[in-house]
């Protein structure tokens, strides 16, 4: 297979499962090796292997034919970032209110990964054989706050899998109108597509077949005129899971002009502070280093636009 990096090797011991065995042996994750597999990347004993839960004979040789990375669709560009922190494997960016995550229809440059493939200079995630800066989840382009990027493979895999068992520790901040009952609180529901206008999530019937299982957990932190700041903790990582559950229990977040509308009495402080996006802000984040193992935790203060607006709703 041209334009592959391979590994080739024998496996040890007998009666494994075979991607178990592979990813021991090469250090890729399962799910790669499983991806390869059904791309007819990977051999055993020079014939395509296909089932990834079949059993290893000991002795018998494999190969695996890694995709070389193609060069990315995105160019680079000069955009400020503020890295919160950076090693050879992750950065942790604070990402401002505005910037969109990923090139899409209507926004084809000055994204954060634009930004971010100028400063990585190459050194970037190629998972999926694309070279490109390892986007493991994503914040809206109107919300600010912490968003972590994987360099390396390694890095990749090993925080896609903390996000798909939910074991990142994420919190939030926002403004919502009104004063929630109960202070504090948990949100479950599942989200999807909403069946009157597709370019919304909502929160679902719990027997429907669409949609993904979301919690939120919140809680006020402080009571303001007609609103509140509340943290929002997350079990799970839908598409506006924050904004969608808030808006779901009546307490809409400030500025969001898909889920909610201000209390007659806020429009007039959003208007005069030109405050036109949604009131939410990533705060904190942390997970377990893929590398060193060890658990790392970073922080976010809250923007000015969202502190101006506190303190006028707090007068």
């Amino acid at each position: 297979m041209g334009g592959t990096n391979p590994i080739e090797g024998v496996i040890a011991q007998a009666a494994l499962r075979l991607d178990k065995a592979l990813a021991e042996a090469s250090g890729l994750s399962r799910e790669r090796i499983k991806a390869l597999m059904g791309e007819g990347r990977i051999t055993l004993d020079g014939k395509p292997a296909t089932n990834a839960s079949a059993k290893t004979v000991a002795g018998s040789a494999f190969a695996i034919a890694i995709p070389a990375a193609t060069t990315a669709d995105a160019r680079p560009q000069d955009i400020p970032l503020v890295v919160v922190h950076e090693d050879a494997d992750l950065i942790v960016i604070d990402k401002p209110a505005g910037l969109v995550v990923h090139p899409a229809a209507g926004n084809l440059d000055g994204t954060l990964v634009n930004a971010l493939l100028h400063h990585c200079k190459g050194s970037l995630s190629g998972i999926g054989g694309v070279a490109r800066p390892g986007i493991v989840h994503r914040i809206d382009k109107d919300t600010s706050g912490l968003l972590v990027v994987a360099k390396t493979d390694l890095a990749h895999e090993g925080l896609a899998r903390q996000f798909a068992d939910h074991s990142i520790n994420r919190a939030y901040l926002a403004v919502v109108s009104g004063h929630p009952v109960p202070p504090a609180g948990t949100v479950a529901g599942r989200i999807g597509r909403s069946t009157t206008n597709r370019k919304k999530m909502a929160v679902l019937d719990d027997m429907s077949p669409r949609g993904k299982h979301a919690v939120t957990h919140y809680k006020s932190l402080k009571q303001l005129n007609d609103a509140a700041l509340v943290e929002c903790r997350l079990e799970t990582g839908r598409t506006h899971q924050v904004r969608v559950h808030m808006a779901s229990i009546g307490h809409a977040l400030l500025g969001d002009p898909t889920y909610g509308r201000a209390h007659a009495r806020l429009r007039p402080i959003l208007t005069r502070l030109a405050f036109a996006r949604q009131a939410l802000h990533a705060a904190q984040l942390g997970f377990i280093h893929p590398r060193s193992g060890e658990a790392v935790h970073f922080t976010s203060q809250l923007p000015e636009d969202m502190r101006e607006l506190i303190e006028e709703l707090d007068r």
